[in-house]
């Protein structure tokens, strides 16, 4: 679902999210490389590195989605976030799990500062579908330099629904 060949900047491909609101995503033992960062005040220290080891491990393992990237992000607390890497086999070198269940999507479009009001609109989405909202993620489409670059910046809200 995403045009990896619209790559203005040499980093990010431009996000087109047509297509992702209101997805009702299913995973069945679906496969991702777990990585965590370190953070002051939810604001990430390590992230370029971390992603940057991640994306390379994964590259060399040849099991990049070929439609496109998927990281689903979270903070654990304000000193620690978790994010989740879509691959379609075992990354050796990093911490494999896996993910089962049904999501619902939301796209929003802002700051990165306005995640937790966007957490709290997809556990509202959820309920507004008759479902509880189990672990809320968020997968930023866009690293800042790049969502400067092309005037948006899209966050796609991926919520667990019970």
């Amino acid at each position: 679902m995403m045009d990896m060949t619209d790559n203005t900047t040499g980093c990010c491909p431009r996000f087109n999210p047509e297509g992702w609101d209101g997805l009702h995503l299913h995973f069945e033992n679906k496969p991702f490389v777990r990585a965590k960062t370190r953070c002051v005040l939810h604001v990430p220290l390590n992230m370029g590195s971390v992603f940057t080891r991640v994306q390379t491990h994964i590259e060399e393992a040849g099991v990049q989605d070929p439609d496109g990237y998927l990281v689903l992000s979270r903070d654990l607390s304000v000193l620690e976030g978790e994010h989740f890497f879509a691959v379609t086999g075992e990354v050796p070198g990093e911490e494999m799990t896996e993910f089962s269940g049904d999501f619902i999507t939301r796209v929003f479009e802002g700051s990165y500062r306005k995640a937790k009001d966007w957490e709290h609109e997809m556990e509202v989405a959820a309920e507004a579908g008759g479902k509880t909202a189990g672990s809320v993620y968020m997968f930023y489409t866009t690293c800042p330099r790049c969502a400067r670059a092309y005037g948006k910046n899209y966050v796609i809200g991926v919520a667990e629904v019970r």
